[in-house]
């Protein structure tokens, strides 16, 4: 089957032309397979958000194409607008764009923008509230009157509301408790099982995403420096410190006991490190 996105030598350069102009992408070239969890790293100004709004149509390249089911979304100005619906995009912090009576009808909007007719567009609704656990009274509330972390799953709702056949999103746990981190987590896991959806993640947490994601994009300087699985990509580790960019906890730990003499490669999630250790006993009991 063919990749779901295939993205070619994608360039944008903002204020081209003028004194201004800065290349946020520049040649970045990757392919995304149906039902992959991706994770997108890298710094601040690394091209991630513009990256970003290129999948699903929100800014054209510069150069470049951007192809949804081997259709570049740019062909006609519908088949842009269902690349739209297709390609859900999750902002960071997206409580800030609720803005209806209630958070039933903040969630509404998108299947009611889709054309769909009310009995689709509640069913949606529901089915979208019950994967990021909102009750039936706190569909029927102000979602002004909703907690922080209420108002988040409202806003993600909405997009889930599209069922997008991908989801991406920017920082979506960011200023949550580890509580609130968590079950959104496991939200975007539910919906991704459910609707064998592709999820693509913008995370700072480089222990979320080396514990979910199938594979990671590592932007650097406008550029994808690395392109692998989560094994791959924190086999690296130097790499992507020198780069400004964390690494996992328990990586962390195991580059430490390098540098005091243990023969250890990185490992980049809790169940690495057991068998790692394991292996050294079994070599010190031996010796």
């Amino acid at each position: 089957m063919a990749p779901i996105l295939q993205i070619k030598d994608l360039t944008h350069i903002y204020s081209q032309g003028t004194p201004f102009e800065h290349k946020a992408l520049d040649g970045v070239t990757f392919s995304v397979e149906r039902g992959e969890f991706i994770g997108i790293i890298g710094h601040t100004g690394s091209g991630k958000s513009t990256l970003m709004q290129h999948l699903n149509g929100l800014l054209k390249p510069t150069s470049g194409t951007v192809a949804l089911d081997g259709v570049d979304i740019w062909t006609d100005k519908k088949i842009t607008r269902q690349a739209r619906f297709r390609v859900g995009l999750v902002f960071q912090y997206p409580e800030y764009q609720l803005f209806e009576e209630t958070a039933y009808k903040d969630i509404a909007f998108g299947p009611k923008n889709m054309g769909l007719p009310p009995q689709e567009v509640d069913r949606r609704v529901r089915e979208a509230a019950g994967f990021v656990g909102l009750t039936d009274q706190q569909l029927g509330a102000s979602p002004f009157d909703l907690s922080g972390g209420q108002k988040r799953r409202v806003a993600i709702a909405g997009v889930i509301a599209m069922e997008p056949e991908v989801l991406i999103l920017d920082e979506p746990t960011a200023g949550l408790d580890p509580v609130g981190r968590a079950e959104i987590l496991g939200n975007i896991q539910d919906y991704r099982k459910a609707k064998n959806a592709t999820i693509m993640m913008v995370s700072h947490s480089m222990n979320d995403v080396a514990r979910l994601t199938d594979r990671l994009l590592v932007m650097n300087g406008s550029k994808l420096a690395m392109d692998g699985s989560p094994r791959q990509v924190f086999q690296h580790a130097q790499e992507l410190l020198d780069m400004g960019l964390d690494v996992p906890e328990v990586t962390r730990v195991f580059l430490r006991l390098r540098e005091m003499g243990l023969d250890v490669e990185p490992v980049y999630s809790i169940e690495q490190a057991v068998e790692a250790l394991k292996g050294l006993k079994e070599v010190g009991s031996h010796a």
